[in-house]
């Protein structure tokens, strides 16, 4: 069965945008940008909810006439390449080799990990995060600390009234600035 994956960058105060929404804080350093090379080879699907897809299909598809950072001028014909999962319930269609599911979350999300193939990458949010972590779904979770104190904004991981053990897979400081954590679920 395949595992999802959920990367997020988040801040040391635990938060994945600012305040007022801003995310322009997190910095994609040579030594992160070559990890997320390596962590991508490993998967052949992303995975978002809709509100993180509006933003990567905003952006990725034209990254090139955007910018020159050597991170996104790698990454982007990956993106283009890679086949996209959007959970939504609102969303009826989407572009760039993308399906929508979410209709029959858990029925839809775990016929998305029997499928044959690599594992599959949850990318950024943490409302979708979040309830496929209530529900049992996320296999992993990849932490990416950066060294800013937000003061508040939205959380990575919300209240809940649910333990869930993890355990350290890996950590790793990158670029001297930033570090992952990484965590499986501890067996049920």
């Amino acid at each position: 069965m395949r595992k999802i994956l959920y990367m997020v960058h988040q801040s040391l105060d635990g938060h994945i945008e600012g305040p007022n929404g801003e995310f322009d804080w997190p910095v994609m350093g040579p030594e992160l940008s070559d990890y997320g090379q390596e962590l991508n080879a490993g998967v052949d699907v992303f995975m978002y909810g809709r509100v993180v897809w509006e933003m990567m299909s905003g952006y990725w598809p034209n990254a090139e006439s955007i910018s020159t950072d050597p991170h996104d001028l790698r990454f982007a014909p990956i993106w283009r390449e890679t086949s996209k999962v959007v959970v939504s319930t609102t969303l009826e269609k989407a572009d760039w080799n993308t399906r929508v599911i979410g209709k029959n979350l858990v029925e839809d999300v775990t016929a998305l990990k029997n499928e044959p193939g690599k594992d599959i990458l949850l990318n950024g949010g943490s409302e979708l995060a979040n309830t496929l972590t209530g529900l049992g779904l996320i296999d992993e979770y990849l932490i990416v600390v950066h060294p800013v104190l937000l003061g508040g904004g939205k959380s990575v991981f919300v209240d809940s009234d649910t333990r869930i053990g993890l355990r350290l897979v890996d950590s790793r400081t990158f670029d001297g600035r930033t570090v992952l954590l990484r965590y499986s679920r501890e067996s049920r």
